[in-house]
């Protein structure tokens, strides 16, 4: 006789909890790396390119940029502290036509051994202490900025939970990018025959990304329509009209 669906249901549950258990037993550092060695594994059969460290002499004269304000919130100097030295390693990096951009190889872990601070992560829902924190708006406003200069988003993660009102919120609900250490990256591709890098300036509370190019760039009108139910948002993203991802989070 076949499962009843609710039986069915019943015994992922309680598998689910039984991997979370045996889960629970290996420690972090070893989880860690076992997710780095499979995403190597992973990037070196697929043979993906990543963009690097490069001296170039090539003028960047044209740009598309996106502002957002760094709102003040507790470790707030961390934050900008950690943002600054994002932003420091990834303006090292020229991407060149082809190449993928990886948040996380180009940041590294966010140690403290690294000088990375204490700051705000959303972790499982729920606002903790890390260090590190602060670097997802970094990583928001680069794949925002990508989406206008109408790069191709290979790799990019949504928070699970909108924790902003209105009021409180620096950038349109559905233009995050949450990033982990090992587990998720924001990966964008240059679609374009020259070269692209992206710059940064914080000042005043605000935070400016400019994603620099050799050649213009048609900048797109990016839009995120919601549709709101009992319990979630779900937000459709559009480029010039035209359907990219859809995001969904708790509320």
């Amino acid at each position: 006789m076949p499962l009843m669906p609710e039986k069915i249901r019943i015994i992922h549950h309680r598998c689910f909890r039984k991997n979370m258990k045996i889960k629970k037993l290996i420690p972090s550092s070893l989880r860690l790396r076992y997710k780095l060695i499979k995403r190597y594994t992973e990037d070196r059969n697929k043979g993906v390119i990543f963009a690097s460290f490069r001296v170039t002499e090539s003028p960047f004269e044209h740009s598309i940029s996106e502002t957002q304000e760094i709102r003040k919130s507790e470790y707030y100097q961390n934050k900008i502290d950690n943002i600054r030295l994002g932003t420091n390693l990834i303006e090292r990096i020229i991407i060149t036509s082809g190449e993928t951009f990886s948040f996380w190889r180009a940041i590294g872990n966010p140690s403290p051994e690294k000088g990375f601070k204490m700051g705000r992560n959303l972790i499982d829902g729920k606002l903790k202490a890390d260090y590190g924190g602060g670097l997802c708006q970094l990583s928001g406003i680069i794949y925002l900025c990508a989406l206008k200069a109408g790069l191709s988003i290979n790799e990019r993660y949504n928070h699970t939970v909108d924790i902003y009102t209105e009021e409180e919120r620096f950038t349109p609900l559905g233009a995050d990018a949450t990033v982990v250490y090992g587990y998720k990256d924001l990966r964008v591709v240059n679609p374009y025959p020259f070269d692209i890098r992206f710059e940064f300036e914080i000042q005043d509370g605000y935070m400016s990304c400019n994603l620099l190019s050799t050649k213009p760039i048609t900048e797109r009108t990016i839009e995120f329509r919601r549709k709101k139910y009992l319990n979630r948002v779900v937000v459709e993203t559009f480029s010039d009209n035209k359907y990219l991802n859809t995001s969904e989070y708790l509320i």
